[in-house]
Protein backbone atom coordinates (compact mmCIF):
# COMPACT_ATOMS: atom_id res chain seq x y z
CA UNK A 1 0.00 0.00 0.00
CA UNK A 2 2.94 2.30 0.79
CA UNK A 3 4.31 1.50 -2.09
CA UNK A 4 1.29 3.37 -4.31
CA UNK A 5 1.12 5.79 -2.19
CA UNK A 6 4.95 7.05 -2.61
CA UNK A 7 4.49 6.38 -6.76
CA UNK A 8 1.25 8.72 -6.83
CA UNK A 9 3.24 11.37 -4.44
CA UNK A 10 6.03 10.87 -7.30
CA UNK A 11 3.58 11.10 -9.80
CA UNK A 12 2.34 14.74 -8.15
CA UNK A 13 5.43 16.05 -7.98
CA UNK A 14 6.13 15.19 -11.42
CA UNK A 15 3.27 16.24 -13.19
CA UNK A 16 3.52 19.56 -11.04
CA UNK A 17 7.14 19.69 -12.07
CA UNK A 18 6.74 20.10 -16.01
CA UNK A 19 3.73 22.04 -15.79
CA UNK A 20 4.84 24.87 -13.13
CA UNK A 21 8.29 24.00 -12.48
CA UNK A 22 7.80 22.75 -8.69
CA UNK A 23 7.71 19.19 -7.25
CA UNK A 24 10.50 18.07 -5.06
CA UNK A 25 10.69 20.39 -2.28
CA UNK A 26 7.31 21.76 -2.61
CA UNK A 27 5.05 18.40 -2.42
CA UNK A 28 7.23 15.67 -2.03
CA UNK A 29 9.15 17.07 1.15
CA UNK A 30 5.88 17.41 2.99
CA UNK A 31 4.38 14.60 1.93
CA UNK A 32 6.93 12.42 2.99
CA UNK A 33 6.40 14.21 6.81
CA UNK A 34 3.29 14.45 6.96
CA UNK A 35 1.88 11.12 4.86
CA UNK A 36 4.76 8.76 5.74
CA UNK A 37 6.40 10.31 9.15
CA UNK A 38 9.35 11.10 7.99
CA UNK A 39 11.83 13.32 9.84
CA UNK A 40 12.43 16.40 7.88
CA UNK A 41 16.27 15.65 7.14
CA UNK A 42 15.05 12.27 5.76
CA UNK A 43 12.63 13.86 3.83
CA UNK A 44 15.16 16.30 2.04
CA UNK A 45 18.14 14.01 1.36
CA UNK A 46 15.17 11.42 0.37
CA UNK A 47 13.32 13.93 -2.55
CA UNK A 48 17.31 15.03 -3.24
CA UNK A 49 17.88 11.11 -3.83
CA UNK A 50 14.75 11.30 -5.95
CA UNK A 51 15.42 14.01 -8.46
CA UNK A 52 19.06 12.32 -8.96
CA UNK A 53 18.16 9.80 -11.89
CA UNK A 54 15.86 11.80 -13.58
CA UNK A 55 16.22 14.96 -12.83
CA UNK A 56 13.17 15.93 -15.00
CA UNK A 57 14.69 14.98 -18.21
CA UNK A 58 11.33 14.27 -20.46
CA UNK A 59 10.13 17.39 -18.97
CA UNK A 60 12.87 18.96 -20.01
CA UNK A 61 13.09 17.19 -23.65
CA UNK A 62 9.30 19.08 -24.15
CA UNK A 63 10.68 22.60 -23.26
CA UNK A 64 13.53 21.77 -25.08
CA UNK A 65 11.83 20.62 -28.20
CA UNK A 66 10.06 23.99 -28.02
CA UNK A 67 12.67 26.16 -28.07
CA UNK A 68 12.54 26.82 -23.80
CA UNK A 69 15.54 26.18 -22.54
CA UNK A 70 18.62 27.90 -22.53
CA UNK A 71 21.52 25.73 -22.34
CA UNK A 72 24.17 27.58 -21.24
CA UNK A 73 22.32 29.24 -18.32
CA UNK A 74 21.22 25.63 -17.89
CA UNK A 75 25.11 24.49 -17.33
CA UNK A 76 25.89 27.29 -15.36
CA UNK A 77 22.81 27.54 -12.94
CA UNK A 78 23.45 23.30 -12.54
CA UNK A 79 27.13 24.35 -11.34
CA UNK A 80 26.13 26.76 -9.11
CA UNK A 81 23.74 24.03 -7.86
CA UNK A 82 26.14 21.25 -7.42
CA UNK A 83 28.25 23.68 -5.01
CA UNK A 84 24.91 25.01 -3.83
CA UNK A 85 23.57 21.75 -3.05
CA UNK A 86 26.53 20.30 -1.43
CA UNK A 87 27.10 23.36 1.24
CA UNK A 88 23.59 23.44 1.84
CA UNK A 89 23.09 19.97 2.95
CA UNK A 90 26.36 20.32 4.78
CA UNK A 91 24.51 23.19 6.44
CA UNK A 92 21.31 21.29 6.48
CA UNK A 93 22.38 17.95 8.74
CA UNK A 94 24.35 20.39 11.02
CA UNK A 95 20.58 21.98 12.23
CA UNK A 96 18.15 20.31 14.63
CA UNK A 97 14.79 18.89 13.52
CA UNK A 98 12.66 21.79 14.55
CA UNK A 99 14.79 23.80 13.21
CA UNK A 100 15.28 22.75 9.40
CA UNK A 101 11.58 22.05 9.67
CA UNK A 102 10.92 26.01 10.30
CA UNK A 103 13.49 27.02 8.18
CA UNK A 104 11.80 24.99 5.56
CA UNK A 105 8.18 25.94 5.95
CA UNK A 106 9.99 30.23 6.49
CA UNK A 107 11.12 29.49 2.56
CA UNK A 108 7.99 27.87 1.51
CA UNK A 109 6.08 31.29 3.55
CA UNK A 110 7.82 34.41 1.74
CA UNK A 111 8.08 32.22 -1.50
CA UNK A 112 4.49 31.82 -1.54
CA UNK A 113 3.39 35.02 -0.14
CA UNK A 114 5.64 36.92 -2.85
CA UNK A 115 3.85 34.79 -5.62
CA UNK A 116 0.41 35.41 -4.21
CA UNK A 117 1.43 39.34 -4.50
CA UNK A 118 3.01 39.69 -7.62
CA UNK A 119 1.17 41.66 -10.52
Amino acid sequence: MAEALFIAVGLAAGVLSGLVGVGGGIIVVPALVFLFGFTQHQAQGTTLAMMVPPIGILAVWAYWSQGHVDVKAAALLCAGFVLGGYLGGKAAVSLSTPALTKAFGAVLLVISIKMLFSK
